[in-house]
């Protein structure tokens, strides 16, 4: 890597972190609208994920002209060597429930490939302030401070899983720990890279909804697995389609542990 090139890719994460705090403001003005309401609210997310995805995007538009934007063009088939080599990924919003209903963990998006290869990535939580971010082959960052995932020799009662909402519909578990789903696939995965867990399974993704948090996972020591432990390979799902199988989100000590404590049903 040239000094010329890194000095570029750091400021294209630098643009990344203002960009996604800046629309980070604009998604509170939407966030609780139906505080109290027990029944989802299509229109009012569409709304927000519109204006969102389109502020964002003409930012990086306006900015970086060449540059593409996952969803706007069609997904590069072959290295480039200008400014078409880069790829932007935006999720406007991770954790819909959450947002609609007022409770704070919810988040965005924004990653950077360069010719399918993962550069940066950061995932932003408005209500509550917390700014995740990481270049490949760096550190990890949760605002400021360096962050890495935990490893544990073995669980206990202690131990955190994060999961979807249909988890005991489709696994018997002997994880000796605690199960949660907090409603953001986004902060499962940051909360697994800074220690506070020891895995997150998640399904029904998308390229959009990982993209970010790959980066991060991974630059705090994790990595992304299938349900049988094999690594997953996200950049397969460029085409945009559903993720169906089961990812699991940890370092690879505690994956083969959380992994043998489930059985699909």
């Amino acid at each position: 890597m040239t000094k010329d090139r890194r000095v570029s890719l750091e400021g294209l994460g630098r643009f990344a972190l203002e960009l996604i705090q800046a629309a980070g403001e604009k998604a509170l003005s939407y966030y609780g609208r139906r505080l109290g309401a027990a029944e989802f609210d299509h229109n009012l997310v569409t709304r927000a994920e519109l204006e969102l995805i389109g502020f964002m995007a003409e930012r990086l538009n306006h900015e970086f002209p060449n540059h593409q934007v996952f969803g706007q063009d069609l997904t590069p088939e072959k290295y480039a060597h200008d400014d078409r080599r880069y790829l932007w990924i935006i999720d406007p919003l991770d954790g819909v429930d959450n947002f609609q209903s007022g409770i704070p963990i919810w988040g965005l998006s924004i990653a950077l490939l360069e010719n399918f290869w993962p550069v940066f990535g950061a995932f932003f939580m408005p209500a509550t302030g917390d700014l995740f971010h990481a270049s490949a082959g760096q550190a990890a960052y949760w605002g400021k401070r360096a962050i890495r995932v935990v490893y544990r020799p073995s669980l206990t009662e202690e131990s955190l899983l994060f999961t979807f909402s249909r988890f005991h519909q489709e696994y018997s578990s002997s994880f000796p720990g605690k199960i949660r789903d907090m409603g953001s696939t986004g902060a499962h995965a940051c909360y697994v890279a800074m220690g506070r867990a020891d895995g997150a399974l998640v399904t029904n993704e998308s390229i959009k909804d990982l993209a970010a948090v790959r980066v991060i996972v991974e630059a705090a020591g994790g990595r992304l697995f299938t349900a049988s432990g094999d690594d997953f390979h996200l950049n397969e799902y460029l085409n945009g389609g559903r993720i169906q199988e089961h990812v699991l989100i940890s370092c690879a000590e505690n994956a083969a542990l959380i992994l043998d404590s489930l059985a699909r049903k």
